[in-house]
């Protein structure tokens, strides 16, 4: 409808024009002694718009050529940009597919232009490290080195790169330098827990597991389980004395001395150190919160000294979880080895036989067999000693 409008219009206004030039019988005259020109008025108008015609092409064509170095130097320069916005996304789609060559390739290209060269750089590098060119991987990142706005995400990929690596030192160093920035972020922080843990910083992997865990920032099981490999080589540190054994048990939370899987590891240190005592009471107290048989195995190497005041209390309180665990086959071998050590023969009989009854792996009979053959050895009964020693290794074989 519009179109037609504006047809209509023109034709309206050519019809006017039409009727006017007709009817108009004006002229236009130009002296300049000795000569004279004579012109219509609609001639003269012809005249005249023609030239403000052409003038103005002429003017624009004078623009447009002293323009054109400028309009080519940005067709150049957009050209060249709209090939490394090509060459960068060409670079993250192959580092993706896992064509770690043609990414690096790409990258190179995509850095040719300023405002790419940073994240070009990134991708290089991941892309050197792909392939195992550490040198390379070091050159592209040296390239990012000296830009403020590419800091963070310089040394977020040099420590992943690093720990990748297995190269805990330096992947530690720049962890440090991401610190010293007051850059702090929940990815930062795990990649700082992978540097630690190669490292075997166990006190900073304890700090940072626990700094994730209030973000809500790493799975249960997995802090679990750290916390667990954590504790575990700080007491099995073979330069900790008895007292220092002490000062890392007791450094660990309450809430994770109680854990049965934390209470195993630290019962075994203290054994290995001859804490016996403290020992027995890492795994009594663990035993009441989270019952778990390799505690009560630990137990029986934790037995106190023959006829002590310690032993008798290790039988006083091994019978009250009896009373709890009645069918329990490793507990009443657990009371049986106290009462055997004890030499209450007649109860040590009674709970390892309890116990071979009830017993079900191989590891339970055979410890069973072999104490009721030293309880037979202490009784005089060769014949029934022997008849379990041969029991006790038949269960081996098995």
């Amino acid at each position: 409808m519009r179109i037609f409008l504006w047809i209509l219009g023109l034709f309206a206004s050519a019809i006017g024009l039409a009727v006017l030039a007709r009817f108009n019988a004006g002229n236009v005259v130009f002296f300049y002694p000795p000569w004279r020109v004579d012109l219509s008025l609609n001639f003269f108008v012809v005249i005249a718009v023609l030239l403000f015609v052409m003038l103005f092409a002429l003017i624009r064509a004078l623009r447009t050529a002293q323009g054109m170095p400028q309009r080519v130097a940005q067709y150049r320069r957009t050209k060249r940009d709209r090939e490394a916005n090509r060459s960068l996304r060409e670079a993250l789609k192959s580092l993706f597919e896992g064509r770690f060559g043609q990414a690096e390739k790409a990258a190179t290209r995509a850095a040719a232009v300023e405002e790419n060269a940073g994240v070009a750089a990134l991708l290089g590098a991941r892309a050197a490290h792909r392939l195992g060119q550490p040198e390379r991987r070091k050159q592209w990142l040296a390239r990012v080195a000296g830009d403020e706005s590419m800091r963070t995400a310089r040394l977020m990929t040099e420590i992943e790169l690093l720990v990748d690596e297995h190269h805990p030192e330096q992947a530690m160093d720049a962890v440090r330098e991401l610190s010293n920035s007051g850059t702090r972020h929940i990815h930062a922080l795990r990649l700082a827990l992978k540097a630690n843990q190669a490292a075997r910083n166990w006190p900073e992997v304890l700090r940072l597991v626990r700094t994730l865990d209030k973000n809500n920032a790493i799975h249960a099981a997995l802090s679990q389980r750290l916390r667990e490999l954590a504790y575990e080589n700080l007491l099995a540190d073979a330069s900790h004395d008895p007292e220092a054994i002490r000062r890392v048990w007791f450094a660990i939370p309450a809430d994770d001395r109680s854990s049965a899987s934390i209470a195993v590891r630290g019962a075994r240190a203290f054994i290995s150190r001859g804490l016996l005592e403290e020992a027995s009471a890492i795994i009594e107290k663990a035993l009441v919160q989270d019952w778990d048989e390799r505690l009560v195995r630990l137990w029986r190497a934790a037995a106190g000294a023959e006829r002590s005041p310690a032993l008798l209390g290790q039988i006083e309180r091994c019978e009250q979880l009896l009373l709890k665990h009645p069918q329990d086959p490793e507990l009443s071998l657990t009371l049986g080895a106290f009462c055997l050590r004890q030499k209450l023969w007649g109860k040590a009989q009674s709970c390892l036989e309890s116990a071979l009854s009830g017993a079900s792996d191989s590891e339970t009979v055979r410890d069973a067999h072999l104490k009721l053959a030293q309880l037979h050895e202490a009784l005089n009964a060769p014949e029934q000693a022997a008849a379990h020693y041969r029991q006790s290794a038949l269960a081996c074989v098995l």
